[in-house]
């Protein structure tokens, strides 16, 4: 096997999985947190996603246009979370499925009245927009390079927010006891607005960053959640830890099924049967480490401290 390409393959994996991270990071906080059940959360990507699309046509500049459009991002959140969302804290789950898959049918149509039902392809700058040959004979796109690196960069801020701020230490009682944090003064709703804003932003973010890739649509969110929650089933829902090496464990698995199952399928099937059922299987990795985890570990890999 070539292990450039293998190392190649190892990288878009690692592409796939930090973005993965991004969206399934607030969807585990709002989750954990609120226990809340948000489908609505690849709206929030999508959002994002247009937002820099058309700050990037009216700036020039695609990373400006990125800086600019994460608060816009929040600023989306929290509205959300005050027209809709804080009114539904108390009802029970199959109340949130339904509300928010209504409000992915408010965020389409509104989509399709703002921007139009066309997707938008996101220019990159020049320097961007290109090839680095990271050492002799593996050249990697600079961008995905970029979204590797930022989602990194993303993450340790997260785990430093999460761990050893004040906020942090809100948010990780709020997990564990909010009744508690309610009863000694903190305003448990404002707490819950910041949460909902910063998961968007987090949503927000990775669609701003896969939009030059696979464009600005309509829609677009709406199959990544699926792949998002089952980040945070794998992971431990509320788990920050989890969601992350749960979200890169997918990205790999994901990525290397795709490259070498029909490979690995020729070693035991004709090359007809292996090419036609390598992609089916390849497309259930995810599904069927999901069903052993929970089959051997319900709470996730590595679940937060229990609730008091």
């Amino acid at each position: 096997m070539d292990t450039t390409l293998l190392f190649i393959q190892f990288l878009n994996g690692m592409q796939l999985g930090v973005l993965l991270f991004l969206l399934a990071a607030g969807l585990s906080l709002t989750f954990g947190i609120m226990d809340f059940v948000n489908l609505a959360h690849g709206s929030l990507y999508m959002a994002g996603a247009f937002i820099c699309a058309s700050l990037t046509f009216w700036t020039g500049s695609f990373l400006l246009a990125v800086l600019l459009a994460i608060p816009l991002a929040a600023l989306v959140g929290l509205a959300t979370e005050y027209i809709v969302v804080r009114h539904l804290y108390a009802r029970d789950h199959l109340d949130h499925v339904l509300a928010t898959f209504g409000l992915i049918l408010v965020f389409d149509t509104l989509v399709h009245i703002i921007w139009g039902s066309e997707g938008i392809a996101v220019p990159l700058p020049g320097w961007l927009d290109g090839q680095v040959e990271l050492f002799a004979g593996v050249i990697f796109p600079t961008f995905r390079l970029l979204i590797i690196v930022s989602g990194l960069v993303i993450a340790a801020g997260l785990y430093f927010l999460v761990n050893f701020t004040r906020l942090g230490m809100l948010i990780r009682a709020g997990a564990s006891n909010r009744t508690m944090v309610s009863a000694l003064g903190i305003n448990i709703q404002f707490l819950f607005a910041l949460v909902f804003s910063l998961g968007a932003a987090l949503a927000g973010i990775a669609g701003m960053l896969i939009s030059p890739i696979s464009e600005a649509s309509i829609g677009m969110g709406n199959q990544i959640i699926i792949t998002a929650f089952v980040v945070i089933v794998i992971g431990g829902v509320g788990s920050m830890k989890g969601a992350f090496i749960a979200a890169l464990l997918i990205g790999l698995i994901d990525t290397f099924g795709r490259s070498y199952l029909d490979t690995i399928f020729k070693l035991f099937m004709s090359p007809v049967a292996a090419e036609t059922s390598a992609p089916a299987v390849s497309a259930m990795l995810i599904y069927i480490l999901m069903a052993v985890v929970l089959a051997v570990r319900p709470q996730g890999l590595f679940p937060p401290k229990a609730r008091g």
